[in-house]
């Protein structure tokens, strides 16, 4: 869309914050008549509210401002475009008003989209319910290591219309690796990625989305128009379901990643190498050797399918096989996932805190035996037989913390009634040192004492970060008094 086509145009941006913030300046830039409407105005928001008004973005919060129903459940009026922040529900009444009024509703990747240039660098795309950030990073350094200009943006916390406008640093990219939620592709109708990968599928956010076959038709969304490959993860079928029902440009490929020997259009693993047989001249018969497993920090069973998603990604765009080892040699994940802290009496201690969800922590549960596992926090309405059955013959023992513990500790006396349990009746943040001294307790020399939550952190903390941290200082404090 031509900067013509936004002059005067009334636009209403629903949500301040990481994505809202950013499309109400770009789109007052543009000519656009922009009213941002808010949820609630707290102190936060009052200051952000205050700098968009003295830029001349009229905002409307809810409650201390106008009341509930003023600031954000009406559809100001005019408005002949509303772009949301991807977090708001779709049964707000801010979106039923639109839709009666025949107003579109974009979310900010539709609106990164929609603004790209004539001459816009293409996108591969990631998606799925764990792995997202880690593959796209490693998609990310891949193509560094070919040589090519590239980003890891969206969902990742790196602003998609600032790398599609070209904002510093951005300029001159060659292409992006885009890591997209559930949320964001639901808003999202126009995407066409060069490429896309959708990890795997498990129960998340369904409070949101409704159900789990709403949830899987946004993510599957990703592949909508593919040009050259949709990638799909051959041991979740309902990851492959996704791409025979996708519209895709003709000659698109399904291209499949396993941590078994890969078949003809699949990247596996054969004796400890990455091996490609999906981007060969001959496919039936040869195959292409990639990186080693050791190449991949951490070498853990669900790393290597998200090193396997990656570099089937980059092999879709034409990297060569050179590229995808040096870049997985040169990635190195964020913290708290599967992070090593440090080895105690001949224990390791691991922090997995980014474990939120039961499909996370079944992936992290799976890469070591045997485990003492400290879990809890707010389960979200998750439930953890199948985890705990699944993952029982790898306990030594647990140690729980937090708001919904019990769910979990119900669960291993079904499941696990054999695995000692040390229960904390604790939700304050001073519960991770005695978390930490309990699980070294149930330790024996070659155990591994991981923090994988299965539960989201704010009964205790701020975030998973901090969550990980607490685990880190505590590890590092039994350490210390124990050296």
């Amino acid at each position: 869309m031509s900067e013509l086509d936004w002059q005067g145009k009334r636009v209403t941006v629903a949500g301040l914050g990481v994505s809202g913030i950013p499309a109400a300046r770009v789109l007052h830039g543009l000519g656009a008549v922009v009213t941002v409407v808010n949820d609630g105005a707290d102190e936060r928001a009052q200051a952000q509210a205050a700098e968009l008004e003295a830029e001349g973005i009229a905002v409307r919060l809810g409650d201390a401002r106008g009341g509930s129903a003023q600031g954000c459940s009406t559809l100001p009026e005019g408005t002949e475009l509303v772009v949301t922040a991807p977090g708001w529900k779709p049964d707000k009444p801010i979106f039923a008003a639109a839709a009666e009024a025949g107003v579109e509703v974009w979310g900010d990747v539709e609106l990164a989209w929609r603004l790209r240039g004539p001459d816009a660098v293409p996108w591969l795309a990631v998606t799925g319910t764990n792995g997202k950030t880690t593959t796209v990073r490693m998609l990310a350094s891949i193509l560094e290591a070919a040589g090519l200009k590239t980003a890891a943006v969206g969902n990742i916390g790196v602003s998609l219309l600032d790398a599609v406008l070209g904002n510093d640093p951005y300029g001159d990219l060659d292409v992006l690796a885009v890591e997209l939620s559930s949320y964001q592709l639901h808003w999202a109708p126009s995407l066409r990625a060069h490429s896309a990968a959708v990890l795997n599928l498990a129960p998340d956010h369904l409070d949101w989305h409704g159900s789990m076959a709403a949830y899987a038709a946004d993510k599957g969304r990703v592949y909508a128009g593919n040009t050259v490959a949709c990638v799909y993860n051959a041991a979740d079928p309902a990851t492959e379901d996704l791409v025979r029902e996708a519209d895709v440009e003709e000659g698109c490929r399904a291209i499949g990643f396993t941590l078994g020997t890969p078949g003809p259009s699949q990247l596996g693993v054969v004796e400890g190498i990455l091996v490609d047989r999906a981007f060969v001249p001959n496919r039936q018969k040869q195959a292409q050797e990639l990186a080693e497993v050791s190449d991949v920090d951490p070498p853990a069973p669900h790393n290597i399918a998200n090193a396997l998603a990656a570099a089937a990604l980059a092999r879709a765009y034409g990297v060569e096989p050179a590229a995808v080892r040096d870049g997985l040699r040169a990635f190195r994940p964020d913290a708290h996932r599967i992070e090593f802290v440090a080895e105690v009496d001949g224990v390791a201690y691991v922090d997995d805190s980014k474990a939120t969800n039961t499909h996370a922590t079944e992936a992290s549960l799976a890469a070591y035996d045997p485990i003492v596992w400290i879990a809890g926090g707010l389960a979200k309405g998750a439930t953890f037989d199948e985890l705990v059955e699944r993952s029982a013959q790898r306990l030594r023992g647990v140690v729980l913390i937090g708001a919904d513990r019990a769910l979990i500790r119900e669960a291993l006396a079904r499941h696990a009634p054999e695995v000692p349990v040390v229960d904390l009746d604790r939700t304050d943040t001073g519960a991770m040192p005695a978390a930490v001294r309990e699980a070294a307790g149930l330790a024996r020399p070659g155990d591994t004492v991981l923090l994988a939550p299965a539960c989201a952190s704010m009964d205790m903390f701020a975030n998973y970060n901090k969550r990980g941290e607490a685990f880190a200082d505590a590890v590092r404090g039994l350490a210390a008094e124990r050296a």
